[in-house]
């Protein structure tokens, strides 16, 4: 528990202060976000608000983890390094998108396939090693069945469709966390809950671990390095604690694709590893909510444009928040709302995941 806590602060503590300077650094390069000229309008005024401030809490993370690996004297896990692996190479993708947008002083970064490949190649480089490195009780950081709460026995997997899986798992949250970084603090906010809520998990399933359960038959879940996940969960929880002081509406800094991306692939990582990969769709809900109505809006623009010609919109605007902004919501009360949903899909995903523990 010390080095969960330890991983914790330290992450809280270099985001908090690390922003501060990031802020400066950024903003003296002239290295501002670009808005796009289609979207809310009052969004312009934030464009030049230094952005890529995901580089700071990615690198608060790895440092909170490792510094807390140093601070108990224990070697790191396999299962905790594919998550920071995938965490940092998702963010390195984000960030080739925001050096394009700077660079080139447009809204748009990296093209579709360019982004999409450096995704896949991430992702398939760390759903490969994460099929390896078997433990002494041969458990694997992860696994080749579909889970739920924990593997799910009928739905095992050849490889390749393992592979492909966690692909569209790491594509479908990192994509999520992305179209939910709209608004000043809403994606920071909504990831440090759901990272919050697999700390707890972690803690519950090292205490209830097949590999320190006693007796035969004995209910416990099949998870390689529970504990060490933890360690990455509280690490990622305080660091994205810290960097919403200055993420918040006034945003002094955004986190860009660099953290979006990077948001995305660690709770993908973090799901895969504690064989929770359905749970997460409740556990991350608000990101589901808002890809699913970008999806709706352009099928319906499109189904609606074949059988009539002219195309309509269910939505004013996608994602979903910018919709609520238009119908003349203040940002702050967009944001606050959308976190009290966040939070209730956090406690019925953590709520469920309890119950199927008492139930058996």
């Amino acid at each position: 528990m010390i080095s969960i806590l330890f991983g914790g602060a330290v992450a809280m503590v270099l985001t908090l202060l690390g922003t501060r300077y990031a802020i400066k650094w950024l903003a003296k390069r002239g290295y501002g976000q670009e808005i796009r000229d289609d979207g809310v309008k009052s969004h312009q005024i934030k464009r030049g608000t230094p952005t890529m401030g995901g580089t700071v809490f990615i690198a608060a993370t790895i440092v909170g983890y490792f510094a807390a690996k140093l601070f108990t004297m224990t070697p790191p896990s396999a299962s905790a390094i594919l998550v920071l692996f995938l965490f940092a190479g998702m963010g390195a993708v984000g960030f080739l998108d925001d050096f394009i947008k700077i660079f080139r002083q447009r809204s748009l970064g990296l093209r579709s396939k360019a982004k999409l490949a450096g995704q896949t190649i991430v992702a398939v480089i760390f759903a490969v090693l994460a099929l390896q490195f078997p433990d002494e009780r041969g458990q694997r950081p992860a696994s080749p069945f579909i889970s739920f709460i924990r593997d799910i026995g009928w739905l095992e997997l050849p490889v390749i469709l393992v592979v492909i899986w966690i692909l569209l798992l790491i594509a479908g949250m990192s994509n999520g966390v992305n179209l939910a970084d709209g608004l000043d603090g809403l994606a920071t906010g909504a990831s440090m809950m759901v990272f919050g809520a697999y700390t707890l998990i972690c803690i519950w399933q090292f205490n209830q671990s097949c590999a320190t359960a006693q007796g035969v038959g004995a209910k416990c879940y099949e998870v390689r390095d529970p504990h060490d996940l933890a360690v990455v969960a509280a690490s990622l929880t305080g660091a994205l604690f810290g960097f919403l002081w200055w993420n918040a509406s006034p945003a002094k800094i955004f986190m860009g694709d660099t953290g979006s991306l990077g948001l995305g692939g660690a709770l993908a990582g973090m799901a895969v590893m504690t064989r929770t990969e359905l749970l997460v769709l409740l556990l991350g809900g608000l990101f589901v909510v808002i890809t699913a109505s970008v999806i709706l809006q352009v099928g319906y623009f499109k189904i609606t444009k074949q059988a009539t010609g002219v195309g309509k919109r269910l939505f004013l605007i996608a994602p979903l928040h910018h919709h609520f902004e238009m119908l003349g919501w203040e940002q702050v009360n967009v944001v606050i709302r959308f976190w009290i949903i966040q939070g209730l899909f956090v406690v019925i995903g953590l709520g469920v995941f309890y119950a199927e523990w008492v139930t058996g």
